[in-house]
This record gives structure tokens, C-alpha cells and sequence, in this order.
């Protein structure tokens, strides 16, 4: 059982300014981490890579710790967050289904629920510091190996897109067989979904336990449905995670921590976010614009985002003008409150480490607060 570490057992928080900009609070300029910010764009991590297996550097804490360190040495000083080395998938794994990474292929489930009645191989209760505790070990030797410099964000996927993999057995184009579940049927498919719910929310529950102090739910697949089935069928268990977390940790007498939800594609919902989904912030993909964005949901929560992360191959002229576009719209009367700057999505695997320091570089010069 993951037992509660006591902040005091860390070292000093240095670098507060994500959190701060995550509650609301005054930030003289915007924070700045990027989704992916571990992993194959660092030919660092690709060394790793070529001697180990993905889900092996997962589960073994002291490869995750490193891979999660790995960026932060490289951009120290020009990082505010850190996100622990791990995977999405984790949670079905942890349900009981089989998941492989495939060099040049990416995520397969070789056995995929293919109707309700595999929902027989799953795992009825899920004890999740015991299937998971693996993360959570890394989560605090990477706490205490951060010596304080930057917050370390811990994470989930959000039950529709872990759905939508375990029945599509991996990334999909056109959702066929996870759609088909949705409408042929309804009541299983929903309560698979609070299968999935309950597992993430204890999840994340287990990772602020052991260090975390930001989490993130990766809602990747949000825009493959219509508002209608988006409402139905992903927001419903967006707010289960949100606020059975807040109200275990309340329960255990710790400190909540901010929480975001990155819905991909779920542009149109924004308001409705606002309104009922339950965090603390909401991540923007590149089709935002983030005036109109801040606009439609005022200063009620922190945005995050936003550049295209293709923009990262454009050079260090075309990342700067975008940078400088985006701070200048993010910001409200020249104030980077509740910004955190970020790409819509995650980083490529092809992006040269330096154009990504540039990025960085980049918001530091243009986000900070206007002086009169």
C-alpha cells in the first residue's frame, strides 16, 4: 500500500509558479512544460530505449526517475514542470488486458474487448497501489531527485480514450469498433466506463499519495465524439475522476492538488468545462484561439497551451513569431495570469532538442507580465 508522503520528507518547492498559475494566483510570467516532455525527441532517452524495453522503463522506478530527470537537466532554469515517465496504458494493463509497444507501430492490445462478454477478463477489483505501485515508487524517488527545483505532474487517461484503445486494440482512424460498442451498447459501454473511472480516480489518488503535486487527464480522443455522445459518454466520467479525488484526499487529510483536463478536440465544450467538469485548468489544442478561448470562459480557470507542435520544425523565426502571437493573445490587460504555456499536444518524436529550448527561451521573453 502506497502510504502518504509527508511534503516536509522533500526537499523544498523552488520554482512554485505553475502551481500558483493553476490556482489563480498573481504570476509574473507563464509557466512552461510541454506534453511528451520525456521521451524520443531526447537522444538521451533514445539510449535508454535501445537497451530496454518500453513498459520495463515504466515499471522500473529508477529508469522512469531518470527519463523524467532528463529534460529537466537539459532545460533547467527554462522548465517550470516536471511529468512523470509513464504511460496512459498502464491503466488497462493494470485491468487485466495485455498491452505490447510496437517499434514504428506504437500501442497494441493483441487480445482487445471485442464484445461485452469480454469484460469477463477483466479484473473486478483493482487494487491499484498493488498493479501500479511501481509508478508511485517512481513518483517519489523523482520528487526527492528533483531536489525541489520544479512540481512533478502525475497522470491518467481519461476513461473514453482507455475505452476506445482497449476495444480498438490501439490508435485507431475511424473508432469503428469502440463506436460500435457506444450505440449497439449503451449500458455496458457505460458501465465499463465507471470501471475505468474508478481505476483512474484511485490512480491518481495513489500518485498524490506519493509525491505528485499537479495531475493531468488526458482526454486525447474527446473530439472523436459529437457533443451529444461527448456528454453522454466521456464528460460524466471526467467529473466522476475530478471529484472522487478531491473528495478522497479530503477524506485522507491531504492537501488537494490542481488538476487539469486536456480534451482533445473538444473545442466546442469549452463553457460546459468550465461550467461542470471540476478543474482547476483546461488544455488547449492549436485550433484554440486563445484570445477567443479566454474570452468564452473569463478568469473562472487557467488555460494551458496552445502552439501547434509542428511549429517546432519551422525554425527558430517561425517559433518565435508564434510564440510571440500566442503570449499576446493568452494574456489579458499584458497579464499572464492564468496561462500556462504549453504546446496543443505532445511533442514529436522528430523535433530538434535545441528548437524546443528556443520555444522555452521564447516564453520567457514574451510572456512575462507588461510593465507600465
Amino acid at each position: 500500500m502506497t502510504s502518504y508522503v509527508n511534503p516536509h520528507d522533500f526537499p523544498p518547492l523552488k520554482n512554485d509558479l505553475i502551481l500558483r498559475a493553476a490556482r489563480g494566483e498573481r504570476i509574473e510570467r507563464a509557466p512552461v512544460w510541454v506534453m511528451r516532455q520525456a521521451g524520443r525527441y531526447l537522444p538521451e532517452f533514445r539510449a535508454i530505449r535501445a537497451e530496454q524495453d518500453f513498459f520495463k522503463v515504466c515499471r522500473t522506478p529508477s529508469l522512469a526517475c531518470e527519463v523524467t530527470l532528463q529534460p529537466i537537466r537539459r532545460y533547467t532554469g527554462l522548465v517550470d514542470a516536471s511529468i512523470i515517465f509513464s504511460d496512459i496504458l498502464v491503466v488497462p494493463q493494470a485491468m487485466g488486458l495485455v498491452v505490447e509497444m510496437i517499434p514504428g507501430k506504437g500501442p497494441s492490445f493483441p487480445a482487445p474487448l471485442k464484445t461485452p462478454e469480454d469484460m469477463c477478463r477483466l479484473s473486478d477489483n483493482v487494487d491499484v497501489e498493488k498493479e501500479l505501485g511501481y509508478v508511485c515508487d517512481a513518483i517519489t524517488l523523482t520528487r526527492k531527485e528533483l531536489k525541489g527545483e520544479v512540481p512533478l505532474i502525475g497522470f491518467c487517461g481519461a476513461p473514453w480514450t482507455l475505452f476506445a484503445y482497449m476495444i480498438e486494440g490501439g490508435g485507431s482512424k475511424f473508432f469503428t469498433a469502440c463506436k460500435t460498442w457506444l450505440f449497439k451498447y449503451p449500458k455496458e459501454s457505460k458501465d465499463l466506463l465507471q470501471r475505468i473511472s474508478v481505476v483512474c480516480a484511485d490512480f491518481l489518488v495513489a500518485q498524490v499519495k506519493a509525491g505528485a503535486q499537479l495531475l493531468q487527464v488526458f482526454d486525447s480522443w474527446a473530439g472523436e465524439l459529437s457533443p451529444s455522445d461527448y456528454r453522454e459518454f466521456s464528460l460524466p466520467y471526467c467529473q466522476f475522476i475530478s471529484s472522487t479525488v478531491r473528495a478522497k484526499l479530503r477524506e485522507l487529510n491531504i492537501p488537494e492538488v490542481p488538476m487539469i483536463l486536456f480534451a482533445k478536440g473538444a473545442n466546442w465544450a469549452l463553457e460546459e468545462l468550465v461550467e461542470s467538469a471540476g478543474y482547476d485548468v483546461l488544455g488547449l489544442d492549436w485550433l484554440h484561439e486563445p484570445d477567443i478561448a479566454r474570452k468564452r470562459v473569463g478568469s473562472r480557470v487557467t488555460l494551458q497551451g496552445n502552439m501547434d507542435p509542428n511549429v517546432l520544425y519551422g525554425g527558430k523565426e517561425a517559433i518565435e513569431r508564434t510564440v510571440k502571437q500566442m503570449a499576446e493573445a493568452f494574456k489579458v490587460n499584458g497579464s499572464p495570469d492564468r496561462w500556462i504555456a504549453n504546446l496543443g499536444h505532445g511533442i514529436t518524436p522528430g523535433v530538434d532538442p535545441d528548437d524546443l529550448k528556443w520555444f522555452f527561451e521564447c516564453i520567457h521573453k514574451y510572456s512575462y507580465a507588461d510593465t507600465c
